[in-house]
């Protein structure tokens, strides 16, 4: 396993990471979530991702009693969690980064994962409604607590990251780190281009999720929609339309005629294609079965296959 640092901090996280988002709770049981985490651990992962609104808080509850009954010492693997949508429909605990909210959050995401800290804890979304002040003294607030390490934002625009960077080394406060947005072949943007200055001039750490689009850059939705996967779950409909959009499924034809050229599994090639990208810190995946987590973790050996040649190839398909 490759280790990097999680931007311009001291910490370093696994390349690889796992994460529980859909398979938690809906998808996987304690006892398979023990098996993929403890493959995934003694393969040299060490960061395990979460967040309060995952299946209602089932997720983290489901992580916690894995981790408990794993017994691995505290010190040698982190925990994420983030906060935003909430577990309830009171004015003050939804859709919101208020302090209130934020400062109870915290306490019941611990209650549920049974650890006395996060390493890392997110702000899930963008708040318009609360200043970024507040936000920004209540994460540090949060750190100072030792109820977290670290903070950073997940899927802020650029504007709001500096801003609240700013407020932080004006009031010398505890800054945000890291951010945690999608990335993959399909959806690159805001990470190649809208957080550039993020990247030079602050050194912020990447965390991503979705590498593999949800399943399909694995080539599994090109015959339909298959019994069993995430797009046939209740309440992610909303996948289907990107599942089944046939330019999309077009490009993963031609990216699969890469990868069957370089002998690797696409999917094994998608991730080392997000590897290669030197602002990334981790790569989290999920996955459903052990079988996927194994599979996921082979993408460390593919990096080096993918040569100038292979990535101009890539570039082309996907024609940006």
């Amino acid at each position: 396993m490759e280790y990097r640092y999680l931007g311009r901090s001291g910490l370093r996280v696994s390349a690889l990471s796992l994460g529980s988002w859909v398979t938690f709770h809906n998808q996987v049981d304690i006892e398979s979530a023990m098996d993929m985490m403890t493959t995934a651990y003694d393969a040299g992962v060490n960061f395990f991702d979460n967040a309060e609104v995952y299946a209602k808080g089932k997720s983290e509850e489901i992580m916690g009693t894995v981790l408990k009954k794993l017994g691995w010492r505290r010190s040698s693997y982190l925990v994420s969690t983030k906060f935003f949508w909430g577990l309830n429909e009171g004015i003050n605990e939804k859709d919101t980064l208020n302090r209130k909210y934020l400062l109870e959050a915290i306490d019941g995401s611990l209650r549920r994962l049974q650890l006395d800290h996060v390493d890392l804890v997110f702000a899930h979304r963008p708040d318009p409604h609360t200043p970024i002040e507040e936000t920004v003294w209540a994460m540090h607030n949060i750190v100072e607590s030792g109820k977290a390490f670290y903070w950073g934002t997940s899927e802020w625009p650029a504007g709001d990251i500096l801003a609240a960077i700013e407020i932080a080394e004006r009031h010398h406060l505890h800054k945000p780190v890291m951010e945690q947005s999608q990335y993959n072949l399909f959806h690159r943007e805001r990470l190649e281009v809208e957080y550039t200055r993020l990247f030079s001039d602050y050194g912020y750490g990447m965390t991503t999720w979705s590498p593999l689009a949800s399943g399909l850059l694995t080539g599994k939705y090109n015959k339909g929609i298959p019994d069993g996967s995430r797009a046939t779950l209740p309440h992610y409909e909303w996948l289907k339309e990107s599942v089944t959009d046939q330019a999309k499924l077009d490009k993963v034809s031609q990216l699969q005629s890469v990868a069957d050229d370089l002998g690797v599994p696409l999917s094994q090639m998608a991730l080392a294609w997000i590897l290669k990208n030197p602002n990334v810190s981790t790569v989290i995946t999920g996955a459903s079965k052990l079988q996927q987590v194994k599979e996921n973790l082979k993408a460390m050996d593919v990096v080096s296959q993918l040569t100038p040649d292979v990535m101009e190839r890539i570039q082309t398909i996907m024609g940006e």
